[in-house]
């Protein structure tokens, strides 16, 4: 099997903020949705800086059904094609180089309840449900 033209990437990092989705017009006169989000990736050698890739995840994609999961602080994996995106600094007018990553796929990791009571509190039911099943 020949890999010309292949683009696939795994990533992996902290949400920025919940997935926001949006409709979009296709050129063929369709609409369709998209989920945007951005995602926090730590550098392996130096942990205190970390660079941001914006995610795209499409209605169509097996990312989609995910998405109830994936909010603000959950480690996530993604599997997906990459672009760059150049763009121009406000401060300073420097160019810069971002990343777009088309998500295909997402592995969930680490996922962050915004509700930290009801999280709690589902701890306690599941340790009181252990306590009455017989060894």
């Amino acid at each position: 099997m020949a890999s010309a033209g292949l683009n696939k990437w795994i990533v992996s990092g902290n949400l920025a903020a919940d997935a926001e989705i949006k409709t979009v017009d296709l050129r063929d006169g369709e609409k369709a949705q998209v989920a945007k989000a951005t995602l926090y990736v730590r550098k392996p050698r130096n942990r205190k800086e970390s660079f941001t890739v914006s995610l795209s995840i499409w209605e169509s994609s097996a990312a989609w059904r995910k998405l109830p999961y994936l909010k603000k602080g959950s480690l996530i994996i993604c599997t997906g094609s990459v672009e760059p995106s150049p763009y121009i600094s406000s401060n300073g007018n420097a160019p810069k180089a971002g990343l777009q990553m088309s998500v295909l796929d997402v592995d969930l990791d680490t996922i962050r309840n915004g509700d930290e009571e009801d999280s709690n509190q589902s701890n306690s039911e599941f340790e009181m449900s252990q306590e009455s099943v017989p060894a």
